[in-house]
């Protein structure tokens, strides 16, 4: 409303200009800087002199100008007035700010929805220092982000417009946590139609929309209800080798147990290299227990002889003293 205001103010105000440059121009043959220089010293009240004498026909232009200038400065001034008392001015400052810094952001994450699902992805996503974005529109919520200092899109993230505040097409990963399997979708194929090399990953309620969220451009789809039954039943078949799997962390730069490791990201000297040739065990303790291929299949407790090739990656294993040493060689 505020916002609305102003813009208002600032129409009267160029409105005004241009009606005074044009009526000097017509009436009294002025040319431009000069009907420029008349209108300004008009609607300001300064008073300097006039270019060249008036007759009465400009002086009751003149005097239009003045009466219609005091009463859209007042209105002017009462809009800004109210801004300010009501917060609005400065709070419109702030999402300038946090807007221009999402605009310079690359290869950032977008998170779409701050529930239970949202807060546990940006907890994790800020344990391993990622840049982020969060789309919400339940303003309690915008507060506790704006409190906590994430940046944040203020809308729905089922709009084009709102995604590409967010920056969609220089982002590198999405995550959609809305509570709604048909707003998941509808973000996912807008999504995916406004930057196609964007990894995708959704969040499921219901089995059916899985397969729809894969068609419509979704990398992974997560089904919480499924993952908290299979694991809650895994506890009773296979206890021990699962609490074990429990204690594995990837929680952030200092406590993790696995590491991936991107081979396109390793000294060039390694590329066409073997795992045996890399020697992590020796340069670092940690064991390669994974080796994704190029076509995006996982070899588990892959041999030494298996050529690091591009486009490929590495699963580690190791305790954190370990992982930390092995980010500081690669």
């Amino acid at each position: 409303m505020m916002k609305s205001k102003l813009q208002k103010a600032l129409f009267f105000l160029l409105s005004l200009l241009t009606v005074g440059v044009v009526g000097y121009m017509t009436l009294s043959d002025f040319d431009f800087v000069e009907a420029v220089y008349m209108t300004v010293i008009t609607i300001s009240t300064v008073g300097f002199s006039e270019v060249q004498p008036l007759n009465n026909e400009e002086r009751i232009f003149t005097i239009f100008l003045i009466l219609t200038s005091i009463t859209i400065f007042g209105y002017a001034v009462s809009a800004f007035t109210e801004a300010i008392a009501s917060g609005e001015f400065f709070k419109q400052l702030k999402l300038k700010r946090v807007q221009q810094k999402i605009d310079t952001l690359k290869t950032h994450t977008i998170v779409c929805g701050y529930g239970r699902n949202g807060m546990q992805a940006i907890v994790k996503l800020k344990n391993y220092q990622k840049e982020l974005v969060v789309i919400e529109k339940d303003k309690a919520l915008i507060e506790q982000l704006d409190n906590e200092g994430i940046l944040y899109v203020e809308g729905d993230a089922t709009i084009d417009a709102v995604l590409q505040k967010a920056g969609i097409e220089n982002a590198s990963n999405l995550i959609t946590a809305l509570p709604s399997d048909a707003d998941n979708l509808f973000v996912v194929l807008t999504a995916h139609q406004l930057n196609k090399k964007c990894r995708i990953i959704s969040r499921a309620s219901n089995e059916s929309s899985y397969g729809k969220l894969k068609i419509a451009g979704a990398d992974n789809v997560i089904m919480p209800d499924k993952l908290g039954g299979a694991h809650m039943a895994s506890l009773v078949v296979t206890p021990d080798v699962l609490e074990f799997v429990d204690k594995l962390t990837i929680e952030g730069e200092t406590t993790a147990n696995l590491e991936e490791v991107v081979v396109n990201s390793l000294p060039k000297e390694y590329l066409g290299k073997t795992i045996l040739d890399l020697d992590l065990r020796k340069k670092t303790g940690c064991t390669v227990i994974g080796y994704k291929t190029t076509d995006g299949s996982y070899i588990i407790n892959p041999e030494a002889s298996i050529t690091l090739l591009a486009d490929t990656s590495l699963i580690v294993l190791g305790r954190p003293e370990q992982i930390v040493k092995l980010r500081e060689l690669f």
